[in-house]
């Protein structure tokens, strides 16, 4: 199996997550299992493609499988990023037939949400294919399973942007608003980072022309993010700021307007919904 992991996916983040999911749904055991099931019945299951889509997931779930139980095999034929199609058989795994049922929905959960949003994401991808401009993921993510879902966008071709809060500066609206204005809110961020002694790089959100010239005024911003303009005053904004800061469109982005909001010449486009809008991919692990 080939590896496809991003650097915030790291091994402390990873086995934390699994410990916890396992905890929530297994809590002190699977008495269905457990009671049904022999516990020296070796078996094997196969992940079934039930839809066309791009498939995520997969290392996820050697993963689950591997913390739960060591000795359980796995027979990868489809990887993290492919293209698969209905019918197709991702892997199959071997080994305690108890380990397998237990952790069935687990895996399935995962894989069905991290391909739904791979999928969504590599369209957004795709739409854009002529064009110079990246999308850009948010932190409009599902609280604790954040890792997974921006590991799914970078599996689609999408690009992360912040992790979290702590690992760059966005001053939004309400911040500037709060600060008194953007000149302020930047001139304290500033001073704020020297004192820290950190070196984070400065988004400000923007929602008319008039507040791009105030941002650009700082000659402290390295983002500049349109939120919610129409397409000609981010064409007209991406004139003003020519090249002193990089260019992000935000708000109310579509598969239907993505294409027009790249030609205006932003290098990003940030969308929520290729996390939160993305449907979940139907899969099953069979026993066979």
């Amino acid at each position: 199996m080939k590896k496809n992991r991003p650097p915030y996916v790291t091994d402390e983040r990873l086995y934390k997550f699994i410990d916890a999911a396992i905890k929530e749904d297994v809590g002190d055991g699977d008495h269905s299992t457990l009671a049904s099931v022999p516990a020296d019945l070796q078996q094997r299951a196969r992940l079934l493609i039930k839809h066309d889509c791009i498939l995520a997931g997969v290392e996820l779930a050697q993963e689950i499988f591997h913390y739960y139980d060591k000795d359980l095999e796995i027979e990868f034929f489809k990887n993290d990023g492919d293209s698969v199609k209905e019918g197709d058989v991702a892997f199959i795994v071997s080994g305690s037939a108890q380990s397998i049922l237990t952790m069935e929905r687990l895996v399935l959960n995962c894989m069905q949400r991290m391909s739904g949003i791979a999928t969504y994401t590599r369209e957004m991808v795709g739409l854009l294919a002529d064009t110079n401009t990246r999308i850009l993921d948010t932190r409009k993510t599902s609280p604790i399973f954040r890792m997974c879902e921006k590991w799914a966008v970078y599996i689609g071709g999408g690009q992360n942007h912040r992790y979290g809060l702590f690992d760059m500066i966005m001053l939004k609206d309400n911040h500037n608003d709060y600060a008194g204005s953007i000149t302020k809110s930047v001139e304290a961020t500033v001073k704020y980072l020297k004192e820290k002694g950190k070196d984070l790089k400065i988004e400000v959100e923007t929602r008319n022309l008039d507040e791009v010239k105030e941002a650009l005024a700082t000659n402290a911003v390295d983002i500049i993010m349109l939120d919610n303009m129409s397409l000609f005053e981010m064409s007209a904004a991406v004139q003003l700021i020519n090249g002193a800061a990089k260019v992000e469109a935000s708000g109310g982005i579509t598969k239907e307007t993505v294409h027009d909001i790249a030609q205006t010449g932003v290098d990003y486009i940030s969308s929520g919904a290729i996390i939160y809008a993305a449907p979940n991919i139907d899969l099953s692990l069979k026993a066979f």
